[in-house]
């Protein structure tokens, strides 16, 4: 008897089943059956079935003889269901990896309860993701266990069919099914939530929720919304059935009468022209159900007084000021921010009529995220070179406390920030500054950039679908760079071509690099240390990069699989990209032991320190790395994704020496047997690793932050002689070799204290 039956209800999804279908039978938890019910859908959806049924002897496909809709054919998935539990699934959404281990852990730590329930996120058409509201909800139980008679608030809960593990003999005791029709979630949720005696929770987002274009049932306006009226009959007459559940019933009168007002309001679901026909049903259905005695809760007491009335042109009425007041509010708060907007404006043009301070830099990192990356490096040079020209970093508010003691600072939109914008001299970042600088004569632009090109980058985007930027935009920022830093002759000729201006070409290499070939052994000691890394362990630094293709951080590698399969010897770093935000399921995992999450760690530089080897895909930190000649492992499971939507100036995957860097993986198996067979380091590794270091990496030899100081704030024209590569041992950061420099080549000198 398998742990888990999942039953997936198919129709009409051929372009999204194969992904739903690969997200099941790919977890890393296999004690399962899948039932896939081919609800007589008229595409190619059945063959798919079958396909997918002919390699994986855990999928049995049924194919009905007539459409019946969702609820009848869960019901038929069910009735061949051998399972502990049942789960459903929807055939256009997916499981996240490592979703149903933590589902069967959840339920081991939770006793076998009746009923999980677990998290979800939303994933639009546009690439879009958003993680629901129910998460700190889910949190707030652990391990515990109750009933809905304990914790009335557990219906509350999102009531759809797939965001929940029902026990199979819970399920069938209790006659539990679905009601044809649409909104057939509603009561079978609403049922097993107070019939169970043992509700538990899950905070992990498990199921992600797809919200089509087009396609969806709610969100395909018409007369089938009115199906909701039937379901909720059904509903109020399980409770009339079973009237030891009547204390139950003012809650859930009060959550149909939510949901109707709810379905009424969304133009999606109930035209304008059948609204005064759904709201009469939903008044009948209000005076039919409604307890004796209820009192509606704080808020929605207006909308269910005017159900009782039956008062159609009053709800329209105060429909129509709500929107107005929404309209109203966000107009007040626009007028406000023009005015502020035109009193900086004014300051900032009597600023830029005073004269420049001649020594003033003004640095910014990644949209004034932080001190970071090649404009800091800079910085910290030209402190001890041109100590003359005083700094002052640009940074949000939520930076400050973490800035180092000392650090001049000013925050966007302050009087301070628009007087250095009007009078520093020299401006460096490693990404643009907004359009509302106004470039004086005088003044100094260094861009710096922040990453070596394998995507395509500025004018080149203009075939490729991900590009969405205002490109004559894109061209009036660049003509205000003076200087392109550039970190090879790779880099240098795409910046040339991508960002077609005036601006001076400045190869020095990448001075956020020089710490890799400057940092001894001490320090990466010191490094490993502060991380908690073990003595002898090896440690992995995963770090995929940002997908222009879609928004919102899906993983892509299943890194419960992967760090389990590996053993203890080996130490798992990720660091997601910064454009996403934290992560439930990767805060589980750190939590579990199973990885590190070092996604907000301050330095990347200190984590490629203290890493053996770097697991990336596109991300350009593999061109940093490569200065350390440590092992370099490509896993790229949507290359062809990635590579159509954005671009790529060569092939990665091509295993062409100066191209590849090291050996390439696509699935969590291969990742694994390059690790478990020694593929990651063997000789051809290190040798397609010595031409990509060769390609990439000919100038970052320690001395790059010191070569932009002299040329921009001292005016010098610094040598930049070709650095010589040898064929070193691999530097590994747990063997701590005595010589930093070893796997770098000869620097052109020793770093110097002075100018």
């Amino acid at each position: 008897m398998p742990r888990f039956s999942v039953v997936i209800p198919v129709f009409n999804v051929q372009g999204y089943l194969r992904e739903c279908l690969d997200s099941v039978l790919g977890q890393s938890f296999t004690d399962l059956e899948v039932i896939a019910v081919d609800d007589r859908s008229p595409d190619h959806s059945g063959a798919i079935l079958d396909e997918y049924a002919a390699r994986d002897p855990r999928l049995t496909v049924l194919h009905l003889r007539e459409n019946g809709g969702l609820g009848p054919a869960r019901n038929a998935g069910v009735r061949h269901a051998r399972g502990d539990y049942l789960l459903f699934l929807d055939s256009d959404d997916r499981y996240l990896p490592g979703a149903l281990a933590a589902v069967h852990r959840q339920l081991t730590a939770c006793g076998e309860p009746d009923l999980l329930v677990f998290d979800h996120q939303r994933s639009w058409w546009d690439g879009r993701t958003e993680p629901s509201s129910y998460g700190a909800r889910l949190a707030a139980t652990g391990t515990q266990t109750s009933s809905v008679a304990d914790r009335p608030e557990l219906l509350h809960l999102f009531h759809v069919a797939w965001n929940k593990a029902y026990r199979r003999a819970f399920y069938l005791r209790e006659g539990l099914g679905f009601r044809p029709g649409l909104y057939e979630d509603a009561p079978l949720s609403h049922e097993a939530m107070v019939c169970a005696g043992s509700i538990g929770c899950l905070p992990r987002i498990c199921v992600d929720y797809r919200q089509r274009h087009q396609g969806a049932i709610t969100r395909s306006p018409g007369r089938r919304h009115f199906d909701i009226f039937p379901q909720y009959d059904s509903l109020f007459a399980f409770l009339d059935r079973r009237p030891e559940l009547a204390d139950h019933r003012p809650l859930l009168f009060e959550r149909m009468a939510a949901h109707l007002v709810f379905c009424l309001r969304r133009p999606e679901r109930v035209r304008r022209a059948d609204r005064r026909a759904y709201f009469r049903q939903a008044a009948a259905h209000y005076r039919r159900h409604r307890p004796p005695g209820f009192a509606p809760p704080p808020g929605s007491g207006r909308d269910l007084a005017l159900l009782a009335r039956g008062n159609y042109p009053l709800f329209a009425a105060r429909e129509t000021v709500r929107r107005a007041g929404g309209l109203g509010r966000r107009g007040v708060r626009a007028a406000r921010r023009r005015l502020s907007a035109g009193g900086n404006r004014l300051y900032y043009a009597l600023q830029r009529r005073l004269p420049l301070q001649p020594d003033l830099a003004v640095y910014s990192a990644y949209w004034y995220r932080a001190p970071a990356c090649n404009p800091q490096a800079v910085e910290a040079a030209a402190r001890r070179l041109a100590p003359h020209v005083r700094s002052v970093w640009i940074v949000r508010p939520e930076a400050v406390a973490a800035l180092p003691p000392g650090t001049d600072h000013v925050l966007p939109g302050t009087r301070r920030y628009w007087k250095v914008l009007a009078r520093g001299t020299y401006f460096v970042n490693n990404v643009n500054f907004p359009d509302h600088l106004v470039k004086r004569r005088g003044q100094v632009h260094v861009m710096t950039h922040h990453g070596t090109p394998l995507k395509t980058m500025g004018l080149d985007q203009r075939p490729y679908p991900a590009a969405r930027m205002d490109f004559d935009a894109l061209l009036r920022r660049a003509s205000r760079w003076d200087y392109s830093v550039t970190s090879n002759p790779h880099s240098a000729e795409v910046w040339h071509r991508a960002f077609p201006c005036g601006y001076r070409d400045l190869p020095a290499g990448y001075p956020r690099n020089d710490r890799y070939a400057t940092a001894g052994p001490e320090q990466i000691a010191g490094i490993r240390e502060r991380l908690g890394i073990p003595e002898g362990g090896t440690v992995l630094l995963y770090a995929p990069t940002a997908r222009d293709y879609r928004e919102g951080y899906l993983p892509d590698l299943d890194l419960e699989a992967f760090s389990s399969r590996l053993g203890d010897q080996y130490v798992v770093l990720v660091r997601t990209h910064y454009f996403y935000g934290r992560h439930e399921w990767l805060r589980e995992l750190h939590e579990r032991g199973l990885v590190r999450d070092v996604s907000r760690h301050p330095s990347t530089e200190d984590l490629c320190l203290a890493a053996d080897a770097l697991i990336t895909d596109y991300s350009s930190l593999m061109f940093d790395y490569a200065c350390l000649d440590r092992p370099l492992v490509v896993h790229a499971p949507d290359w062809d994704s990635y590579r159509d939507a954005r671009g790529t100036y060569f092939d990665l995957l091509s295993g062409r020496p100066g191209e590849t860097p090291g050996p390439v993986t696509r699935t969590v198996d291969e990742l694994v047997a390059v690790f478990c067979d020694g593929t990651w380091r063997d000789d051809r590794s290190r040798a397609l690793r010595a031409a990509f270091r060769e390609r990439f990496c000919p100038w970052d030899d320690g001395h790059a932050a010191e070569r932009v100081v002299r040329a921009v704030f001292l005016g010098e024209t610094p040598a930049l002689p070709p650095v010589p590569r040898c064929t070193a041992p691999l530097l590994r950061a747990s063997a701590m070799l005595p010589d930093p420099h070893r796997a770098l080549g000869t620097p052109l000198r020793q770093p110097t204290d002075g100018g």
